[in-house]
């Protein structure tokens, strides 16, 4: 799980459930600033891409399906 504080600084991220061929974890990277609102203070957008032409955002709403990369 991701907090807020990570989604701030941390660059690569790990996905928990997606996989590569070889089975290992789906990597991604940001791919732009994170995104914080002054008038919702636990809300947070952080772009990321993951493969050639793949992107999504990591937000508190599916933040538990992501892991910091080691």
């Amino acid at each position: 799980m991701i907090t807020k504080e990570q989604a701030l600084t941390v660059n690569n991220f790990t996905h928990a459930t997606l996989k590569n061929k070889d089975n290992t974890p789906c990597r991604l990277r940001r791919n732009g600033k994170t995104q914080v609102w002054k008038t919702r203070p636990n809300d947070f957008k952080v772009p990321v891409k993951y493969g050639l032409y793949d992107y999504l955002y990591i937000t508190q709403d599916n933040c538990h399906e992501f892991n910091v990369a080691d």
